[in-house]
């Protein structure tokens, strides 16, 4: 018997699965905050990046938060990656349960837990939550992006939006990785004269692209699609763009090498990307 194949998922259906979907990360980051990472146990994936229990916890509540509201759908994890079917077609999760493990081992509060919509290849929906910040970036592609600041009760949300870059020549602000340089990036970075740069960790960056704060994220070094997913929908859905060097677009769930995105940059002014 052939298996179903899952649905494409549209915007309107994107939408009613926003607030499950952002309660389903609320969850994750919360176990992730009640590991101790005094005494917890770090292992490292053959790759050499590590992964800890309270990455394998935040993946199990949210395969179970998934299977609960949308069962019908196919996902991939960072942390069940061996397991995926391809190819992915129509729609599928793409999730990081626990995006900057390396910043979260070291104590500090910038790691993400990602989880992005993809339809047809391209993100539609992303949520970024930043449980030590107490902020998540969101965004459906076509209707708009927002931030939530969590306070103990209802939340914050306030609508955001990418800012335009400024005239070449007049200071301009760059997230950079606080764990990942590179050479590429490093002279993209110089061919832009008078760049401030943020230093900071996780899918944070994006985050910062989407509000505002930030000009343009380069990542010009390879990367997995986990990193990206959820970030590329929240920057689109707040005005910006999101393409490789030379202008294309980026493509996930085609079953590439390793699920492998071999550069990109985020783009807060769609009018600066090639």
């Amino acid at each position: 018997m052939n298996k179903a194949r899952p649905p494409a998922i549209g915007g309107d259906a994107a939408a009613e699965l926003l607030e499950s979907l952002t309660a389903i990360v609320i969850r994750a980051g919360e176990a992730i905050l009640a590991v101790d990472r005094s005494v917890m146990k770090v292992d490292g994936k053959t790759d050499g990046s590590p992964v800890t229990e309270a990455d394998l916890a935040a993946d199990t509540l949210i395969a179970e938060g998934l299977a609960q509201i949308a069962p019908e759908i196919p996902s991939l994890s960072e942390e069940r990656v061996r397991s995926a079917e391809l190819p992915f077609e129509n729609s599928f999760f793409l999730i990081d349960p626990l995006d900057g493990t390396k910043e979260f081992v070291a104590g500090r509060d910038e790691f993400t837990v990602n989880l992005a919509l993809v339809t047809h290849g391209i993100p539609l929906l992303g949520i970024v939550s930043a449980p030590a910040l107490g902020l998540i970036w969101r965004g459906i592609v076509g209707r708009g992006a927002e931030r939530l600041t969590l306070q103990g009760g209802k939340p914050l949300v306030e609508p955001i939006a990418t800012r335009r870059c400024p005239p070449r020549g007049e200071p301009w602000t760059v997230a950079v990785s606080r764990s990942h340089g590179d050479a590429r990036t490093e002279a993209f970075i110089a061919e832009r004269p008078s760049a401030i740069r943020s230093v900071l960790g996780s899918a944070v960056k994006f985050g910062r692209v989407a509000e505002g704060k930030v000009d343009i994220y380069p990542r010009l070094s390879p990367v997995s699609e986990w990193d990206v997913g959820a970030g590329h929908a929240v920057i689109v859905a707040a005005g910006g763009k999101i393409t490789d060097s030379k202008g294309a677009p980026l493509r996930f769930g085609a079953g590439r090498e390793d699920f492998i995105v071999p550069e990109f940059i985020a783009w807060g002014d769609p009018a600066e990307a090639p």
